[in-house]
């Protein structure tokens, strides 16, 4: 279990993550981060249309009210650990100091699922929209795998040597990115919005039929429209102010989804209704509809809005993904290189390069076995949302119990830690029962290996109790902050 924190010094000569560029990333920055994590221009024109080709218009917006209330009372129960804790390793170092290390280690492993596989869903999803932009303008008659492997290889190029250079960089370059993608689709948006034809329905477009059961699914797959947005938690030592900016953060980024999503999905109800059914089955429904109203120009802008959105959202999950593994480095828990920072850019140089492979190789490797994007896509986006939710749910147990361990008891957070983990159970059941219904192994697979992790960490505790001992790592006060005022750079 955690030492308490009698047991623990209130001031440390070397923070057991040094190295790291520490109090040097603006508020702003950090709140990229988040947002660039969820990918709300990516997702806004991809996932709204799914929910309403199952739910209706009007079932889309409640799932989606339902998904934003949700991801807010997971917040909730986030932002007291990070007004309290600068962590590196997220909700990862968050559980183990609440839950103990035994129960951290997996879910350090379910946050590594989550975030490297919407990174290799966001390798897809970049090769195979850029590739499309030579459809969409006429230059081209289909997107070959070659060419969408090409591209997600050099966007994957592109990703390692921005973070490799530096957190500022990367963080700079995920807000910019995010920002146009952003402004591009709500661009269209708008344009669709105020391009609808008198003579089409509106009300039939936006009607529920009641259909609680198709709610539930529908609620699933909105709220996979929300993970990430935790994210910055592991920008916590590298942040100005970790313990105002974070907690903003984490309250800001789901409401700033939130309003995108609200805005996309009656948008699109409208705009789709009256479209032909080839354009409602589409896995690019948006780009379609575009296509057939002889908009080959706006379809090309969306498929690039869509493409950068969801570059943003892998350089900002390879970020916080390579921080966890970082952590475990330090800590004892994975090879000791992933603890290693690079001589010149005191960046986890090691743990980008081996993460990078991987989150490229996997994706590569599905898609010459002959997966089509549409395939990929769902399969990483499920296994990312199980990998999410699981370790929002050990997050939320551990909440209310990490604040009784401090002596900050609070019955605000049991109320909502304990409201949270049922929703989050519920959801739970819900997409098991939706994923194996669809035939999607990606649970079977997600299961596998939380076992492995459960396996892993028992060997662990047997044969090094002492590495085991050591997680729950975080930037702890040194006595060079007390000694002299931060200099921010």
């Amino acid at each position: 279990m955690p030492a308490s924190p009698h047991e623990r010094p209130l001031v440390v000569d070397t923070s057991p993550v040094s190295g790291l560029p520490r109090r040097r990333l603006p508020f702003v920055p950090v709140f990229a981060q988040s947002v660039a994590a969820i990918a709300p221009a990516g997702t806004a024109g991809v996932t709204p249309a799914l929910v309403i080709g199952a739910a209706g218009g009007g079932g889309a917006f409640v799932a989606f009210v339902c998904a934003a209330l949700v991801t807010v009372l997971v917040s909730a129960c986030i932002r007291p650990m990070a007004q309290r804790m600068a962590s590196v390793g997220g909700l990862y170092s968050y559980v183990a100091r609440g839950l103990g290390p035994k129960v951290a280690v997996p879910t350090g492993w379910s946050a590594i699922v989550g975030y490297s596989a919407v990174a290799m869903a966001g390798l897809i999803a970049v090769g195979a929209y850029l590739a499309h932009v030579a459809v969409s303008i006429g230059l081209a008659d289909d997107t070959p795998t070659a060419a969408i492997v090409v591209i997600a290889c050099i966007a994957a190029l592109t990703a390692s040597l921005v973070m490799i250079r530096g957190i500022r960089m990367s963080a700079w370059v995920t807000l910019a990115v995010e920002c146009v993608s952003i402004a591009m689709v709500l661009g269209i948006l708008a344009l669709l919005a105020t391009t609808h034809r008198s003579g089409e329905p509106i009300e039939p477009a936006l009607r529920w039929d009641g259909d609680f059961q198709t709610l539930a699914v529908g609620v699933v797959v909105a709220v996979s429209a929300f993970v990430g947005f935790e994210s910055s938690t592991a920008l916590s030592g590298e942040a100005q102010q970790p313990f105002l900016s974070i907690p903003r953060t984490i309250r800001w980024t789901p409401v700033a989804a939130a309003a995108i999503y609200l805005i996309a999905v009656p948008v699109q109800a409208v705009a789709l209704y009256a479209a032909p059914e080839s354009v409602r089955s589409s896995s690019t429904p948006l780009v379609e509809l575009l296509l057939s109203q002889d908009s080959a120009i706006l379809a090309a802008v969306l498929d690039a809005g869509i493409a950068a959105s969801f570059f943003a959202c892998t350089l900002a999950s390879v970020n916080a993904l390579v921080r966890v593994l970082f952590c475990m480095g330090r800590e004892g828990v994975a090879p000791a290189g992933f603890g290693r920072l690079h001589a010149r850019y005191s960046t986890p140089a090691f743990a980008i390069g081996t993460a990078m492979v991987v989150v490229t190789a996997v994706p590569v490797i599905a898609l010459l076995l002959g997966a089509s994007p549409e395939d990929g896509l769902r399969m990483f986006l499920t296994l990312s949302a199980c990998g999410y939710l699981g370790s929002y749910l050990a997050a939320c147990i551990a909440a209310p119990v990490l604040l009784r361990r401090i002596g900050e008891s609070s019955a605000y957070v049991w109320v909502i830690g304990t409201v949270t983990t049922v929703a989050l159970l519920f959801l739970a059941v819900n997409a098991t029962v939706s994923t194996v219904r669809d035939g999607n192994r990606m649970i079977v697979v997600y299961g596998a290996i939380l076992v492995l992790a459960a396996i892993y960490t028992a060997v662990l505790g047997v044969a090094l109790p002492e590495r085991l001992r050591a997680v729950g790592i975080y930037d702890e006060t040194q006595r060079a902050d007390l000694l002299r005022a931060p200099t921010f750079r």
